[in-house]
Order: C-alpha cells, then structure tokens, then sequence
C-alpha cells in the first residue's frame, strides 16, 4: 500500500447541539457539550488510518492536555504521529462548532499551535517513500509552499482540500496535482459561481492555467464533479442519507478518496468510495467520532439520488 503524508491542523473540538443556529446578537440555549478531537488535517489523517490507508501526519499541537489527547487519539486511529511537534509559544488549537437540528453547523476557529507550524519545520526527510502528500488551510501558507515543493521535488502527487477559503499563491497553485475545493471555495479560486457544468469547466480552465492538473468539486447534496487538465469528466450523485450532523463530511470524503488511490484503484472507483464515506459520516455526530471504519463501509446499502 502507498503511503499518505497529511500536512494540516489538530484541534479539539467542543460542540454544542442548538435548536437552530443564533441571529447576531441572540442568545440561544444549548443541548450537552462534548470535546471531540478534530481538526481538518487530523480528520482527513484518521479518515484514513481507520479505512485501513498508510497514513503519517505533519503539524502542531500545544504542550497542554488537549494536545496530549490528540497525539494518543492518532495513535488509536493508526496515525504515525512522529512527525507532529509541539508549540512552545501556543496553545492547541480549538474549534467552537454548533451543530443545529438540520444537522448543519456553524464553527468558529481558534488555530492556536497550528499557525505555529513555519516551514523551517518541515523536514525533507518527512517525505522519504511517501506517495501522496495532503494539505488543507488551517496552517501557515508558506509552510504548505514548502512542502508542496519538496513533495514536487520527490515525485510526490500532491492534493490541496482549499479549506477555509483563502487566496493561494501562483506557486503553490503551480504545485498542486489535485485540488479538492466545494462550491464555495470554487469561487472564492476562480471568481466563477459552479452552477452549471459550463461554468465549472470555465473556472476548471483558469487553474489549469496556473499550473493544477485536476480538480474534484465537491457539491454536497448534489454529488462530485472531476476535471483533469484533458478535460476528462466524471461526476456523480450523492446518497440519500438522513443528515445529523455535517463536521467532518468533506474530510471524511477526502480520507475516502486518498485511501482508495493510495490502494491502487482509479480516481472514478476512489470518488465512489469517498461517497459513501461521507454519507455515513453525516449520519453521525462529532467529526472523527463520526468517521467510519473499512467495515461500517461495506456495510452501507445506501441508494444513491437521480
């Protein structure tokens, strides 16, 4: 099996469930709360150790009980953790999420040790036989320059899940293999609303432009959508689910993909995976507590939408 190295972020997540998500300066009660680790670079990395994928994660936590706690929760979830250091000067990232009777949620970043992470800590030996590298936004830009770099350097297929939104550089843009955006941060690259295949291949033609060879367009309810460079196309419908909770669906989703192409499989079987990945993940709470096993998968006799 091909290895998988995840650049990325490691909070602790502390949710709260709300009738429905607050107006700007309304107080709202809220039902339980509970501290889940999360993090996107973390999610995708236990998304991957629990599908059964090679999986070694880059970053940064806190030298505090939280940052303890994630370290062992990677360690449970088959993560090597051996290259993730620990902030001198910060504390662990947190997130502050509610999630909403629809299942929606509205979260609220405090990066922490995570915006510590600079790139004179990313070590070229970090990359020795990885096959895949995986990066996300919640850490420093120029330290995911370097490691796309490096990565180039080595051979390494390289994916960047564009999350949150934030303007890339042309030369990260140029060292990107596959990038994974939604709807959202499609635009936010582009300039270009997807809401139609035309406009996502008119949005598709300016990052081939600067360089990126793929695109995956995750659209939630409504499917994927892939583009290469060749403007070969594939695009499927997601499953019919009953949504509890969104965290985590997008990682879940990319654990999934990453996971089946570092087993060999193509890009349309690993999307179809990824799929049913994210369907289950919606249909529990927390982020990595929802994530699911290689079983629960072949397990999942859901139908797909028409």
């Amino acid at each position: 099996m091909k290895k998988v190295l995840v650049l990325g972020s490691l909070n602790m997540d502390l949710v709260t469930k709300v009738k429905r998500t607050p107006k700007i300066g309304e107080t709202l009660l809220g039902s339980g709360f509970n501290e889940i680790p999360g993090g996107k670079g973390a999610n995708q990395a236990v998304a991957l150790g629990r599908l059964g994928g090679n999986v070694a994660m880059i970053g940064m936590v806190g030298k505090d009980g939280y940052g303890d706690s994630l370290l062992e929760n990677l360690s449970i979830n088959h993560v090597n953790s051996d290259y993730i250091k620990k902030s001198t000067n910060s504390s662990t990232g947190l997130a502050l999420i509610m999630v909403n009777e629809n299942g929606d949620n509205s979260i609220v970043v405090i990066p922490g040790a995570n915006f510590d992470l600079l790139p004179e800590d990313i070590i070229t030996d970090y990359f020795k036989d990885v096959d895949y590298l995986l990066a996300q936004l919640e850490t420093p830009i120029e330290t995911i320059e370097k490691a796309f770099i490096i990565a180039k350097e080595n051979n390494i297929m390289t994916i960047l899940n564009p999350a949150p939104a934030r303007e890339l550089s042309p030369r990260l843009i140029a060292n990107i293999d596959l990038i994974i955006p939604n709807e959202t941060e499609f635009e936010e690259l582009t300039g270009i609303i997807p809401d139609s295949e035309d406009k996502i291949h008119e949005g598709a033609k300016i990052m081939f432009s600067q360089g990126t060879k793929a695109i995956l367009l995750t659209l939630g309810k409504n499917g994927a959508y892939y583009i290469d460079n060749t403007f070969k196309v594939y695009s499927t419908n997601s499953y019919h689910v009953d949504s509890v909770d969104t965290t985590a669906a997008g990682d879940s989703f990319i654990g999934g993909l990453l996971t089946k192409l570092s087993q060999g499989e193509s890009i349309e079987d690993s999307i179809e995976f990824a799929m049913k990945v994210g369907a289950i993940t919606v249909s529990s709470h927390g982020a990595q507590s929802s994530l699911p096993t290689a079983e629960d998968i072949s397990k999942f006799k859901g139908e797909k939408r028409q």
